[in-house]
């Protein structure tokens, strides 16, 4: 009887998961005339602190593992793939630095679970192209399958150096890391627009509209900035270049749309520049510009971001900017955020968009949950580039010793979040310890204006 018993016991445990844990227990149960057991040897035990409000569980609860990351500790020692009594130790060869670089990947939060793509992707990894004036590297569905509707391009350009004239298919947004440069802009009205732009400052051309872009020297040697078309499939590969079209028009039609002779095309190129050295410009954007019939174009083509004034929150800052601010900016909205030490970008998703993001400053790591029990954690540097499916939860927090900035770029014209911390604080409080079994105190703790980013410690 004794073994038909534990037998059973063990092989319901095993089959139907173990029980749901008493709302209020701590006494044992005797089975049989020997065996005790505690219900605490079947599932992780509720809180010591028992609340009336409490309704009745259904389902196990969750495991009390924090689950931290373990980016301070793989610095100081040789990271291994070992969280709690889980794992082993690595026996054969080892990239330390990558897997320093990426603990919870080495050593995965219990949390982690089923599938989910790869969300990451460094621009250290990506092909240089590195000409006489710069470089630039790309990011498109080449190396991150997942996203589909943002490509991105991180360029440089030695002072003077000049981004030929040139036209996309696809909208082309910026964002300028360090020094200047001048942008140059002709749209199909035929006005004309000309401004410099600083670190923090945007820009914005439509599908279409030819532009150049050239390196200044008045804050450094040039300058480098972050560009993102609203294409997954995009190449900066193949952009519409006027050297590359020239040199590819038989001298007659030049002659005869020019109304010169074909003598005047001598010494055009014969491929496509790209990328080219020149002088530094010597006179404002106000002199150098060319004066149109038509006139400057009314719907600027830049925006001062650097001078936009952030929203402080209580962990760090943001600052956004879409279309309802620069109203050129149909296809591509920003979040900048900043995330002090021990903050994090709070739980949230985002509607109807994916999120692409760029990090600036700092060491991050995010959750990314796909629903149906799939979630995947990743780490992030300065440099590389993330991407979250729209709708699919996820975070970001700050697990390094210094502020964490990075931005939130979305195709759409305009940003939006939804807040899981004030989405439960507007939900009837019944309905959310139904579910989540939270104490009346937790419950009173959330927050009904989102918290966007949230800082270290408890309320």
């Amino acid at each position: 009887m004794h073994f038909t018993l534990t037998l059973a016991l063990a092989l319901s445990t095993s089959i139907l998961g173990a029980p749901a844990p008493a709302a209020q227990s701590s006494s044992s149960e005797t089975v049989g005339s020997s065996t005790t057991v505690s219900p605490s040897a079947f599932t992780s035990s509720p809180s010591p602190t028992i609340d009336s409000s409490y309704p009745s569980p259904t389902v196990p609860y969750a495991s009390d593992d924090l689950n931290e990351s373990y980016l301070d500790k793989f610095q100081n020692e040789l990271p291994e793939p070992i969280r709690g009594s889980g794992g082993a130790k690595i026996l054969g060869p080892q990239n330390v630095p990558l897997d320093r670089q990426n603990p919870d990947f080495l050593a995965s939060p219990s949390t982690d679970s089923g599938a989910v793509s790869n969300v990451k992707w460094p621009f250290s990894l990506s092909h240089n192209r590195v000409q006489d004036g710069g470089w630039a590297r790309q990011q498109n569905v080449h190396s991150m399958p997942i996203a589909t509707t943002m490509a991105g391009v991180n360029m440089r350009l030695k002072a003077g150096a000049i981004r030929e004239l040139h036209w996309h298919v696809t909208a082309e947004w910026a964002y300028v890391l360090e020094g200047s440069c001048r942008v140059v802009v002709v749209n199909a009205e035929g006005q004309n627009y000309i401004a410099d732009v600083y670190p923090g400052d945007l820009w914005y051309f439509p599908p279409g509209i030819p532009h150049v872009i050239q390196g200044l020297n008045d804050t450094a040697d040039g300058c480098e900035f972050l560009l993102v078309f609203d294409d997954g499939e995009f190449s900066e590969d193949s952009t519409f270049s006027v050297t590359d079209w020239m040199s590819h028009v038989p001298k007659e039609v030049l002659s005869k749309n020019f109304k010169v002779n074909a003598s005047a095309f001598d010494h055009i190129p014969d491929r496509q520049l790209w990328m080219l050295p020149s002088a530094v410009p010597t006179n404002s954007a106000q002199e150098e510009g060319v004066e149109s019939p038509q006139g400057v174009s009314t719907l600027p083509y830049t925006f001062a971001a650097s001078k936009a004034n952030s929203t402080k929150v209580p962990g760090g800052t943001v600052k956004v900017v879409d279309s309802r601010t620069f109203n050129v900016s149909k296809t591509i909205a920003l979040a900048e955020v900043t995330v002090e030490v021990g903050g994090m970008r709070e739980l949230h998703w985002h509607p109807t968009q994916p999120e692409w993001s760029y990090f600036i400053e700092g060491e991050a790591r995010i959750t990314v949950f796909a629903a149906q029990a799939n979630a995947r954690t990743f780490n992030y540097q300065a440099g590389d580039i993330g991407y979250v499916p729209p709708s699919f939860g996820h975070y970001v927090e700050n697990i390094g010793n210094t502020t964490l900035k990075f931005l939130e770029i979305f195709n759409s014209d305009k940003y939006e979040d939804i807040s899981l911390n004030q989405w439960l604080a507007l939900t009837p409080p019944e309905m959310v310890k139904a579910h989540l079994q939270l104490s009346d105190d937790t419950i009173s703790k959330l927050q009904k204006v989102k918290p966007v980013v949230v800082g270290a410690g408890l309320l």
